[in-house]
């Protein structure tokens, strides 16, 4: 890293894919109403090679509590359903030979305050790598000034930017978290 800006903008790179890899395990985290997204983290051992669901079979949500996955190779629906139910979801699947019915039950109380509990654990991992880039943008600014490429006011005015960057980043997981929290937690 040569200079300030060129520290930043990395950090902003950084802390983004941050906040998208924190959208994107949130929408793994079923909701009480059917998301193809709760499949996600699903691997099929298709063939002796573990492959995600969505490569094997179509998956369609008919209605708001169902999702259906119709396999393109029938002979593979004892082994999907079987991933479906060592999963962590919950979730019990039922066949016709032909298509997988997933339906998707109402989340109990107790439920809920276990997802909302994983949520968090989720939002904190996530705290903790903005944190991290954070400590790792202070570092880089502290190398320049030790090889004299800054002055000691550019070096204490990139701490405060980063910090800033960092106060930025923590508001918009913190936001991430909380609408999804509220979105676990409502009662449909």
């Amino acid at each position: 890293m040569n200079t300030i800006k060129e520290i930043e903008a990395n950090m902003q790179v950084r802390m983004e894919k941050a906040l998208r890899d924190l959208m994107h395990d949130m929408a793994s985290i079923r909701t009480g109403r059917a998301s193809i997204s709760i499949l996600d983290h699903i691997r099929v051992d298709y063939y002796g090679t573990p492959t995600p669901l969505n490569q094997i079979a179509n998956l369609h949500v008919p209605e708001p509590s169902l999702i259906t996955i119709q396999p393109w190779d029938v002979s593979q629906i004892g082994v999907i359903e079987k991933s479906i139910r060592a999963s962590d979801l919950g979730l019990n699947p039922a066949n016709d030979g032909k298509i997988i019915r997933l339906p998707i039950p109402p989340l109990t109380e107790e439920r809920r305050k276990e997802l909302a509990k994983r949520l968090h654990h989720l939002a904190e991992d996530h705290r903790v790598a903005v944190r991290n880039i954070r400590r790792d943008g202070n570092e880089a600014s502290k190398k320049l000034l030790k090889d004299k490429a800054i002055a000691e006011d550019d070096d204490k005015r990139a701490h405060e930017d980063i910090q800033k960057l960092t106060n930025t980043y923590m508001e918009k997981l913190d936001q991430a978290a909380r609408v999804k929290e509220k979105e676990i937690m409502e009662i449909r």
